[in-house]
């Protein structure tokens, strides 16, 4: 707080009396210097050298503590580099084992795929053309059955009643037909001699066309009664495969209405499939060149080939829901591999490579540079193995096996199994692919057509 310099100098005394009253020394105005003094009447305390020290100590202190961190850290991840290189250096020198596979050139086709329906080439639900009771079948469900094979037969009896009816319907009219003309030549001579007239007989003469008229009705009717009668014996319009009966003998039938069985015939047997209308062009230019397409029909897991036959047609129309159509292939079927309405997988062969580049489709990998596979490089002076990075150009996957535009040459060992330890310069150490037949996967895939166009032997899955 201020003091009032006036009210100071006014009374000398009143500091005096200041003093015995609490005891503490006031300081004249005159003695306090102005400028050691604030805007707040407070003075300031000068700075120690001391105090100056002691902060540039902690300073540094804090300093290198920090470095000591910093350095810490730096060594650290150092070391765990240095680690790192010398364990990747020490798998690198540590042979991994490997299965390998060469790359072979062999005969291979050039095919589309497509999910095909086995449909019968003839299928026939054959309905009686006359109602009656069924009597036994004359066939086994099941069996295969001749065109013209009476395989059932409804109760004629009405029928060759019927016949019989129209037989004595002719009789008699012709009875009366001759009848008729015996009485019109004589009524010809009486009216040639003058006793009866024109009329007369231009009226016998008519009666004599209507019994001709009636005679035909009858033959008409007789057809249609010998007709009725023959379609009592129910006989397969078709070469084909019987199925199960859907009547039981003993039933009453009606004309035209009751399903009795179905005959489909399966030697040959179709196969209804779609393809892309972007893939039509190709298929549909070759069928325009007379060219015979092959079609290999393989089962649900695209392994095992159950026939082969060929292209018939292609539908005239595009479905615009789903931008595909549909193609047709026809098969002998002389093993019945194909059953009606079979789900199969369609190989629809466009060419033929004679000297296809083949490798297992174990060995191709996909990864930030494309798609490659490993190749294992012997080293004779080293007298060890190592696996290189190979990059390829794949033509076409054909389940088990893989067609390489370019990327190896024939002979060339390739990694099937162990690819995923592989680092650019391993050390392998080789074996052969184990092959896994049948009896461990319970599939085979059938090798492709050799050049000659024989079928070739079965290539085990590996």
């Amino acid at each position: 707080m201020g003091f009032d310099r006036n009210r100071s100098i006014a009374a000398p005394n009143a500091g005096n009396h200041t003093r015995e009253m609490t005891g503490i020394d006031m300081i004249s105005n005159e003695d306090a210097q102005e400028s050691y003094l604030t805007p707040g009447g407070i003075k300031p305390h000068p700075s120690s050298p001391k105090g100056f020290w002691i902060r540039t100590v902690v300073y540094v202190v804090l300093i290198a503590a920090v470095a000591l961190v910093v350095w810490k850290i730096y060594t650290d991840q150092k070391a765990q580099k240095l680690q790192a290189a010398s364990q990747a250096a020490a798998l690198l020198s540590r042979p991994v084992p490997v299965q390998v596979s060469a790359a072979v050139q062999m005969p291979m086709p050039i095919y589309l795929t497509a999910l095909g329906t086995v449909t019968p080439y003839m299928s026939v639900t054959v309905k009686a053309r006359v109602g009656g009771q069924l009597e036994p079948v004359k066939f086994t469900e099941g069996q295969q059955v001749r065109q013209g094979q009476t395989i059932m037969v409804i109760d004629p009896s009405p029928y060759k009643a019927a016949l019989d009816q129209a037989k004595g319907n002719l009789a008699h009219d012709q009875a009366l037909l001759k009848n008729a003309q015996a009485e019109y030549k004589r009524y010809t001579a009486l009216y040639q001699a003058g006793v009866v007239s024109k009329e007369t007989l231009d009226a016998d003469e008519a009666t004599q066309g209507q019994y001709q008229g009636a005679i035909e009705a009858d033959n008409a009717a007789i057809e249609t009664a010998q007709l009725q009668l023959d379609w009592c014996t129910i006989q397969s319009p078709i070469d084909g495969k019987i199925g199960l009966r859907l009547v039981d003998p003993g039933n009453i039938i009606t004309a035209n209405t009751t399903n009795l069985v179905i005959i489909n015939q399966i030697q040959p047997i179709a196969v209804y499939f779609t393809l892309p209308e972007d893939q039509l062009p190709q298929v549909l230019h070759k069928l325009a060149a007379d060219k015979r397409l092959p079609v290999d029909a393989y089962d649900q897991s695209d392994t095992q080939k159950l026939a082969t036959g060929y292209l018939l047609t292609a539908d005239n129309q595009i479905d615009t829901t789903t931008g595909t159509d549909k193609l047709k292939a026809v098969f002998d079927n002389k093993d019945q591999a194909l059953f009606p309405n079979q789900f199969v997988n369609i190989h629809l062969v466009l060419e033929e490579r004679p000297n296809a580049l083949v490798v297992p489709s174990a060995a191709i990998q996909s990864g930030s540079r494309g798609v490659f596979v490993w190749v294992v490089n012997a080293d004779g002076d080293k007298k060890k193995s190592t696996a290189k990075m190979q990059p390829v150009k794949v033509a076409l996957s054909e389940g088990q096996v893989t067609i390489l535009d370019s990327g190896l040459n024939p002979g060339q060992n390739v990694v099937v199994d162990g690819a995923d330890k592989l680092s650019d310069g391993q050390i392998v150490t080789v074996s052969a692919a184990r092959q896994r037949g049948g009896q461990a996967s319970g599939q085979t895939a059938t090798a492709p057509p050799d050049a000659s166009g024989g079928k070739g032997g079965k290539r085990e899955r590996q």
